[in-house]
């Protein structure tokens, strides 16, 4: 079955999604597990071995990665 998954990369002012500039890219594709999406959307992102803080929203999941004031959105349509 195809997935379409749209990754979003922006910043963050007070803990919250600034989008004072703003990266998207779909994914379009088979299934995929959590752990194997957030490993693409970190290299999308270009923060491959940052720690990250991630918090599950039921459709979405957000990347807070450790010292930087960005976040990475996951969003199944």
């Amino acid at each position: 079955m195809e997935t379409k998954i749209i990754f979003e990369h922006t910043d963050t002012f007070g803990g919250e999604s600034n989008y004072s500039w703003v990266n998207r890219m779909e994914y379009t594709g088979k299934n995929k597990s959590d752990l194997a999406l957030v490993r693409a959307a970190k290299k999308f992102a270009g923060i491959s071995g940052v720690r990250c803080r991630t918090e599950s929203y039921g459709d979405m999941l957000a990347l807070y990665p450790a010292g930087i004031c960005q976040v990475v959105f996951i969003q199944w349509i």
